[in-house]
């Protein structure tokens, strides 16, 4: 073979062998992307809950369960709308969504100022950690009695008790977060010259987020939980007052009008966090992860 001959076959040779080395990384690619769980669709969600309610509607209408028993969903619907429309049932929603917000965001703002606190300082975990750790050991309705005494039986007493129960996952989620952190994300501040509020908030809350999207749906379920009971305790105003004073006439459909309204709004600030977590998490999927 002459020199050119050779030269052609060695340059054909790597053409062929620098294809056979970098096609296997798409194809790779292509199929962890097709291993990788979709999420559902919110409607399919609702799969599950649609048909509880239609064979309930259903168990009504054959005679199974008695209006006594258990009011049928579409004479809670009636219910419901009857009174919303004459006025009677606004005042009571508006109530009890005041104290489950102003809870809820208490306990957010607070959750999440402990956590930065423990998560970012020695001191302030050795100070906070296991006061936040008591508390979680202590269930929230043994701290009635207490804070009856302490704030009396009105809505402060209410909002307390509410903040103290979203408090602690926010403060526990989002503070393993905070310290599962990469390292390598730490030292690049470090490198970078970065100060404590820039690293706070370029590198410690962006990495903290996932964790805290976790508390805050928790927390969402945990503020509806905390107030049903609470709304049973010498209220005037609110869905739980309603529901207590349908038990004592023994008004089922007012109850069940009760439990629809605190599902709904349990969903849907469910899918007001999923919403937002997903515009505030694009970023992952936008990187592959």
């Amino acid at each position: 073979m002459t020199d050119a001959t050779n030269q052609d076959f060695i340059r054909s040779s790597a053409k062929h062998w620098d294809r056979a080395v970098r096609t296997p990384e798409p194809v790779r690619a292509s199929k962890e992307t097709r291993l990788t769980p979709k999420r559902l669709p919110a409607g399919v969600r609702l799969l599950g809950p649609v048909l509880v309610l239609l064979a309930w509607e259903a168990a009504s209408r054959l005679g199974y369960l008695s209006p006594a028993t258990l009011a049928a969903p579409s004479t809670a619907l009636k219910t419901g709308y009857e009174m919303f429309a004459d006025g009677s049932l606004l005042p009571h929603l508006l109530a009890s969504a005041g104290r489950a917000y102003a809870g809820l965001f208490l306990g957010i703002v607070v959750g999440v100022v402990l956590a930065l606190l423990a998560g970012l300082t020695r001191s302030g975990e050795a100070l906070i950690d296991g006061l936040v750790q008591v508390k979680r050991a202590v269930p929230t309705l043994a701290l009635i009695p207490l804070v009856i005494i302490w704030l009396g039986i009105g809505e402060a007493m209410k909002i307390f008790l509410i903040f103290t129960a979203v408090l602690v996952p926010v403060y526990i989620n989002t503070h393993a977060a905070l310290r599962s952190i990469d390292i390598g994300h730490v030292e690049l501040a470090r490198t970078l010259g970065l100060t404590r509020s820039e690293f706070v908030r370029h590198v410690a809350l962006p990495g903290a987020l996932p964790g805290f999207f976790v508390a805050l749906r928790l927390a969402v379920a945990l503020c509806w939980t905390a107030l049903v009971v609470l709304e049973l305790i010498n209220t005037q105003t609110g869905i739980g007052y309603l529901m207590n004073r349908a038990r004592d006439w023994g008004q089922t459909e007012i109850i069940v009008v009760g439990i629809i309204i605190y599902a709904v709004l349990g969903l849907v600030s469910d899918a007001i966090v999923r919403a937002i977590e997903t515009r505030a998490l694009s970023y992952r999927r936008a990187l592959g992860s």
